[in-house]
């Protein structure tokens, strides 16, 4: 299973796991699933909103790992030098932390909804953490 719905605040937005390219990080998010969080706007990566996970454990390491998603893409940075995150990118983005340059896993991509992002973006920073919601679609 591929599809999911994707839910931040009242904005619904269709995606996929990127199964073929990052096999280990979608089979386990997606055995946790449905997953509910808060995001907040981020505070080095750019323009982004992030899920803070603490010392969460996915038990996975790299692949298919960017510093640089792209508007749409999810990144799971699985620990490390910084605490377990999800970064969603909602314009340019260069993933970091206090601790300096990150990358993350991409593993979730929206397809639809792209033209409603800045939206979600200017809402965590302005408004402050917002609910979202991943189940499968």
């Amino acid at each position: 299973m591929t599809a999911l719905k994707v839910t931040i605040a009242d904005m619904v937005f269709d995606a996929r796991f990127e199964t073929e390219k990052a096999p280990k990080t979608c089979a386990v998010f997606s055995s946790r699933l449905p997953f509910e969080s808060k995001l907040v706007h981020v505070r080095w990566s750019g323009e982004a909103v992030w899920i803070p996970l603490g010392d969460l454990d996915f038990g996975v390491g790299y692949e298919n790992h960017t510093s640089f998603p792209a508007p749409g893409q999810f990144v799971l940075y699985p620990g490390g030098i910084s605490e377990t995150e999800i970064l969603l990118a909602y314009g340019a983005v260069h993933f970091a932390s206090k601790m300096g340059q990150l990358a993350g896993n991409h593993f979730i991509t929206l397809t639809s909804g792209l033209d409603k992002l800045p939206e979600v973006g200017a809402i965590a920073l302005w408004k402050g953490a917002q609910a979202i919601r991943f189940e499968r679609r």
